[in-house]
């Protein structure tokens, strides 16, 4: 009784003769394992990119593309891929040197079909065993918790334990909540816990660039496509290749990007801009956004269809003002990363600063406690933070900051700007294009007027 290729394993076979490629699709398909065919090394590279196979058989002497071409390319896109070679004209050196550039073997035509079996079936043993390798590797690191997103309360621990069940899988993640609750630290937990965290973790703030910039940051662009592309460019789709693409205010596009986000989901493949041939597309998505997509969908803001397709799996970050117990424990980190930063030892904080801080309400959230312990850190003097060298606005909260900036004699123009931007941005949820609209500017320059009153949280 013949046993069974482990795991089924997908094999594609490249030749550039069709009598060849059909006998071994006829062999290993009867030892159990899956295979493909491609006539020809260029026919054979168009089925890697699309069919990602676990094992890939080929002849080495080719017309154009040669199996040496093939194995050079495989390699430099996955370094893990298990290629197998075959030739009518081998040599110990020629098999040699195959086996150093990545080859898992050399075999020589003609070839007994228990021969060939044979080495496919070691070369699929390997690959699993490297597979489980991986797997353990990733399993030893979830459960190594010393790089885990700090916190300690119901509604954080909650949202965690969701971000550890799904990191394993390909599925694409939406992570929602207030700005400066932590989405982009939980896009990089869940990509540190994957098998992809060898591999990249690109992001994108999908608000702070216009729209004909964004597209060509996302989807990449052709030389010539438009003025200044001098040269071609990669799109972050195509440079998070096998890692994580994450993408952060995915609520700030526009209709039109949002169609071409829907086809890269669906379709797995992008379009640079100015090209005409589509690139498959390997990478994880992880997108966040503080806006309710739901309520921007009733509006006709946001399609269904691409909301649909990003929220397979739904995280909701708790705001700070709802993890209270959180704060000591948050701005112990972020004092200690403040003292590494300057060379000094971590200061404390004394009860009655941490009793203020634990009871104001963090618009700004876990963003906003870092900034301010950052100014704490930089002013206090001694040991530890006192309730002097926290902001006015942590030691006496204001509900309304307009009429408190401005009340003071004489404001600067910038206090009077700063406090009209708090008041817009608040009585507009937080949400920044929305924001921008009303104060009659595009969301880049806003973003630079956050940044540059310390309000980006």
């Amino acid at each position: 009784m013949t046993a069974t290729a482990p795991a089924s394993a997908t094999v594609l076979v490249i030749d550039d003769e069709m009598g060849i490629l059909d006998t071994i699709r006829i062999l290993l398909k009867s030892e159990g394992f899956t295979p493909y065919t491609a006539l020809g090394g260029k026919k054979g590279l168009e089925q890697i990119a699309a069919l990602k196979p676990e094992l890939i058989l080929t002849d080495v002497r080719m017309p154009d593309v040669t199996g040496l071409d093939i194995l050079a390319s495989v390699r430099a896109h996955d370094p893990e891929a298990v290629v197998i070679l075959m030739t009518a004209q081998a040599s110990l050196q020629s098999a040699i040197g195959a086996v150093n550039n990545g080859a898992f073997y050399y075999i020589q035509k003609p070839f007994k079909n228990e021969e060939l079996v044979t080495i496919v079936r070691r070369a699929a043993e390997h690959r699993n065993l490297r597979r489980e390798n991986k797997t353990l590797k990733a399993e030893v690191k979830r459960k190594d918790r010393t790089g885990r997103p700090v916190g300690s309360s119901k509604p954080w621990l909650d949202a965690l334990h969701v971000a550890e069940s799904v990191a394993a899988t390909d599925s694409t993640v939406l992570l929602q909540g207030e700005s400066g609750t932590g989405k982009e630290v939980v896009a990089r937990y869940i990509h540190d816990l994957s098998p992809r965290s060898a591999k990249p973790f690109l992001s994108i703030n999908c608000g702070a660039l216009p729209e004909s910039l964004l597209e060509s940051e996302l989807f990449g662009h052709v030389k010539g496509s438009f003025t200044g592309a001098s040269r071609d460019k990669e799109g972050l789709f195509s440079a998070a290749s096998d890692g994580t693409f994450f993408l952060d205010e995915i609520g700030e596009t526009t209709p039109a990007t949002q169609v071409k986000l829907l086809r890269v989901l669906q379709q797995r493949e992008v379009i640079p801009v100015g090209a005409t041939e589509a690139k498959p597309v390997h990478a994880r998505v992880i997108a966040a956004t503080n806006r309710d997509l739901e309520e921007e969908i009733k509006r006709g803001i946001f399609r269904s269809d691409l909301y649909y397709r990003l929220n397979v799996i739904s995280i909701i970050l708790p705001p700070l003002r709802e993890r209270p117990g959180d704060v000591a424990l948050l701005s112990e980190l972020f004092l200690k990363r403040s003292g590494e930063a300057r060379g000094e030892p971590p200061r404390g904080i004394t009860p009655e600063a941490l009793a203020a801080m634990q009871q104001y309400s963090w618009p700004g959230n876990v963003r906003e406690l870092e900034n301010a312990l950052e100014r704490a850190a930089i002013l206090a003097k001694g040991d530890s933070i006192p309730l002097s060298a926290l902001p006015e606005r942590v030691v006496e909260p204001r509900s309304d900051p307009l009429v408190s900036d401005v009340a003071q004699t004489n404001p600067t123009l910038d206090t009077i700007e700063r406090a009209y931007i708090m008041w817009v941005l608040e009585n507009e949820g937080g949400n920044k294009a929305r924001t921008a609209e009303v104060l009659g500017i595009d969301s880049s320059t806003l973003y630079r007027k956050l940044s540059r009153y310390g309000l980006n949280s």
